[in-house]
């Protein structure tokens, strides 16, 4: 069977886009805190610089991407992260980032480009993951429940878990909570259940 070449191109480039829209798989994740109080501490996931470059190259190849920074607004950065397109020509999404508090350049150019790769579809369904939070007050992820949320990320990817809060005890074992503040949360029919 012949296939003429903008066929094949428009196949490829399709499968390209798929890959890189794929589900976000645990060691593409980190996880960091977003905010500790009230005797709990809540978790969210990101994806690491690493993640987004291997993605690309595996989508498009070492020499198919390329990735650009400039100055931002004199305290971030912009990042400007371009494929090459069907007709051979460099397709461009850009986003930015402001300087981070630890490695402020280093961080800042790195947040600018996770961010410049999920306008091209990359980790979008990291914005669905359930709200995340440690039983305790902490100022760092516990390595000990990396295991645990590796879990839960593949249980996500396969369409296995759907519960919208988990709740992580120090006893050692992941929770989903059963949600007693407020009628509208109990109405929500969240059930308790050890994972």
């Amino acid at each position: 069977m012949q296939v003429d070449y903008l066929t094949y191109i428009n196949i490829l480039k399709m499968t390209n886009y798929e890959i890189l829209r794929k589900p976000i798989q645990p060691n593409e994740i980190e996880w960091r805190v977003q905010s500790a109080k009230g005797g709990k501490t809540t978790i969210v996931p990101y994806i690491t610089s690493r993640a987004v470059m291997n993605r690309f190259d595996e989508a498009f190849g070492p020499e198919g991407w390329k990735d650009e920074y400039r100055e931002w607004k004199g305290k971030g950065v912009m990042c400007t992260l371009s494929v090459i397109g069907q007709l051979n020509e460099w397709i461009s999404k850009e986003d930015g980032a402001d300087d981070t508090a630890i490695e402020s350049t280093k961080g800042g150019i790195s947040d600018a480009l996770k961010r410049a790769a999920v306008k091209w579809g990359m980790a979008r369904d990291l914005y669905d993951y359930p709200l995340v939070q440690i039983e305790g007050e902490m100022r760092f992820v516990p390595r000990e429940i990396r295991g645990r949320l590796d879990q839960m990320t593949t249980m996500i990817n396969d369409g296995q878990f759907t519960q919208q809060y988990v709740l992580i005890k120090k006893q050692g074992y992941w929770q989903r909570l059963v949600i007693t503040m407020t009628r509208e949360r109990q109405c929500l029919g969240m059930q308790s259940r050890l994972i």
